[in-house]
């Protein structure tokens, strides 16, 4: 089949690639110049391994072409972000857009897919409806479906291939066809269901996460009224054969647990009351977190702190919607001084320190994200930068022997245990 792929971002990109390694000729799309040149250029994000020798493949044997436009296709997949208004309602500018854009090069036979996570029933009531505003029947005419992603950072060529799938179609045919589609790369299992259910299926998945990391958030809080370990008290209650609690931290980021919950409690109207409080509880956390700082220091005004990390997680570069953005503006808001290190963050819209700058005279460390790069700092080293031998680790991912040792005092998150 020859395939379209509008939207060349963090999950358009590894898809058009699979496709055209797997027997497809596809057309890559994307509105941005700079990221057309920056993908001929790299093949891609390097921290995704394999994906940069995928994508440089493809485009040598020429089963992947890029380009800024739309074409004839039999195929079209739409991947493009969905965040949030400022009321927390879903922004759907980009996936109209980008069906508008696809429009004049629909003509009967085609399949179109939207991966974007959505609301529930945005592909009928939304790209069903600019088709049909074009004079196409979206269910006689054209196949429309929805086949929602489930990756992890770091590991998006392996779980986009291995990881089942929820797929659905607004008819059974459409459900058919878009299953035939991935079928080509996917070895995972394909369940099949009607597009409006595959919507929501991806919100639920990601809202159980919020809810859980919730509440082991409101554990850690009542934890330290209590002057108890959250960690050793989860670690314990999950050894209950049905009990598995996340773990607390600084808050939730990323493009999906922190965004997608706000599209069940949008639809919900009122109605879906814990997902709209695991979503301010979590929110709530960085707040937490600077409070936690300010006991610490006794005030924060004048204060220097260094933050280690505003990845919204370990290991990876992206800082969209990270906890660790809300910490930097809350110290900015009490008069404190800051400055960030992120060994893993290219692009930050924040200005990042190198760490030796980042420490140097600091009053207090806070650690945001475990980035394996921090469990091999050296404690006695970075000592001799900072002011004050303090730092709050929000993970708990540090050796708090090895770094008490070394004249540190070490506060985690959750833990008031008197020792």
């Amino acid at each position: 089949m020859k395939v379209c792929v509008v939207g060349l971002g963090y999950i358009g990109l590894p898809t058009a690639a699979l496709m055209a390694s797997h027997g497809n000729i596809v057309v890559g799309v994307d509105i941005s110049k700079r990221a057309i040149e920056d993908i001929r250029r790299t093949g891609g994000p390097a921290e995704e391994p394999g994906l940069q020798k995928l994508v440089k493949g493809v485009l040598k044997d020429g089963s992947l072409r890029l380009s800024l436009k739309p074409e004839k296709s039999d195929a079209f997949i739409l991947c493009l972000p969905t965040p949030v208004n400022e009321d927390k309602t879903a922004d759907l500018s980009y996936v109209v857009a980008a069906t508008k854009s696809i429009l004049p090069f629909v003509k009967k036979g085609n399949l179109v897919v939207l991966e974007s996570t959505v609301p529930p029933g945005t592909t009928e009531k939304v790209v069903a409806k600019l088709v049909k505003a074009k004079g196409l029947d979206p269910r006689k005419d054209v196949d429309l479906a929805h086949a929602p992603e489930r990756v992890l950072p770091g590991k998006l060529l392996d779980e986009l291939v291995n990881v089942d799938r929820v797929m659905g179609g607004l008819t059974d045919r459409a459900t058919e066809r878009v299953r035939k589609l991935y079928s080509s790369y996917v070895k995972g299992k394909i369940m099949l269901t009607d597009a409006t259910t595959a919507e929501f299926v991806k919100l639920i998945e990601n809202s159980y996460r919020d809810v859980n990391i919730a509440f082991a958030n409101e554990l850690a809080i009542l934890s330290e009224m209590l002057a108890i370990n959250v960690w050793e008290a989860i670690e314990i209650a999950n050894h209950h054969p049905r009990v598995d609690i996340h773990r607390p931290g600084p808050g939730v980021g990323g493009h999906c647990i922190a965004v997608d919950p706000y599209f069940l409690v949008e639809i919900g109207e009122g109605r879906a009351e814990l997902m709209a409080q695991a979503r301010a509880i979590n929110s709530h956390m960085p707040q937490h977190v600077v409070a936690k700082a300010e006991r610490l220091l006794g005030r924060l005004k004048g204060k220097k702190v260094a933050v280690l990390g505003i990845a919204y997680k370990g290991n990876v570069g992206d800082p969209r919607e990270s906890p660790a953005l809300d910490v930097i503006q809350l110290l900015e808001s009490k008069g404190a001084k800051w400055a960030a290190y992120d060994p893993h963050v290219k692009y930050s819209p924040l200005k990042l320190s190198a760490l030796e700058a980042a420490l140097k005279g600091a009053d207090l460390t806070i650690l945001i994200t475990d980035h394996r790069e921090f469990l091999e700092l050296e404690p006695k080293e970075l000592g001799n930068l900072v002011k004050g031998r303090l730092i709050l680790d929000t993970r708990r991912m540090l050796d708090r022997a090895k770094w008490t040792s070394a004249g540190w005092r070490v506060v985690c998150l959750g833990d008031s245990k008197k020792r």
